[in-house]
């Protein structure tokens, strides 16, 4: 068996398309675009680098993005008042708070001054704690009223629109971190899937992911899933950004597991290029809960 590869970037091209027209509609009928305003303190060059894909991704479709940017000797209470200002301010719809924070200046505290309904990025306390008790799908409510991490989000995307069926499968989720691991796996729970999450400490965890009909990796460790870990025909998501002698590689190992699974993202051009894409659609959302 070899793997069907899902291509994350002709996915990402699609879900663009549809962006730019909704984009275009909100704009027609309220008569201006939805804005980010990203915030960073120093010139982290990863964080610079992303800045300038975000400034040029939205552009690109449409919506409007500002960059506010402090001194790396920024305090707290000058990046609290910054966060405060953009929160109060009618024509930001979305922030984006970049780490890493200034020496001695509490995440806490700046979250703390976040408008929740301003949280794009879905790092506020108050959208986490929503997301984990948000009801099963088709229960409850149709519309979400919180944001999740736009990596896990870009996740879910994938399997809906390769049609891949949740309800009643084991999923497993190696990685327990606040933005990607965690979220993932209640998303998963949203849709019915029966989530075990892995970490450091599990103990034979190959034979936990041996037991996955949908395999999800974000831990961090290059290539730490080996093809032998994977469940014959499994769907697997690998969210694993590493770097190994300059190549950038997933935490799959991607040659030995595409032997194995039904389909796999590979890394890059799996995940990544949604997570762009899903944030767009979380700025969307805030301008239109915005406008009711």
């Amino acid at each position: 068996m070899t793997a069907t590869i899902i291509d994350g970037k002709a996915l990402a091209a699609t879900v663009r398309q549809e962006i730019a027209a909704e984009v275009a509609a909100f704009k027609d009928e309220h008569g201006f675009v939805p804005t980010i305003a990203v915030v960073r303190a120093g010139e982290d060059p990863a964080s610079v680098s992303y800045a300038k894909q975000i400034g040029k991704s939205f552009e690109g479709v449409g919506l409007g993005f500002a960059l506010h940017t402090l001194p790396e000797t920024a305090t707290e209470a000058e990046m609290v008042a910054l966060v405060s200002r953009l929160s109060a301010d009618s024509s930001v719809h979305g922030i984006m708070i970049q780490e890493p924070y200034p020496k001695g200046v509490s995440a806490e505290a700046v979250l703390a001054a976040l408008d929740p309904a301003k949280d794009v990025d879905g790092v506020h306390p108050v959208n986490a704690g929503r997301l984990a008790q948000a009801d099963p799908a088709g229960v409850g409510p149709e519309k979400l009223n919180f944001f999740v991490p736009a990596t896990p989000a870009g996740g879910m995307e994938i399997l809906r629109r390769t049609g891949v069926e949740l309800k009643g499968k084991r999923a497993v989720v190696v990685g327990r971190s606040n933005i990607v691991g965690k979220p993932m796996a209640f998303l998963l729970l949203r849709q019915h899937a029966t989530v075990t999450i892995c970490h450091s400490r599990t103990a034979d965890l190959g034979a936990v992911c041996r037991e996955a009909d949908v395999l999800c990796a974000a831990v961090g460790r290059a290539r730490l899933i080996k093809g032998d870990w994977v469940k014959p025909g499994a769907v697997v998501i690998d969210f694993g950004v590493n770097f190994v002698e300059g190549k950038m590689v997933g935490d799959v190992d991607f040659e030995a597991a595409v032997e194995v699974a039904g389909a796999i993202t590979p890394v890059p051009g799996g995940t990544g290029p949604l997570t762009n894409i899903m944030l767009m659609k979380n700025l969307l959302q805030a301008a239109r809960q915005a406008t009711q």
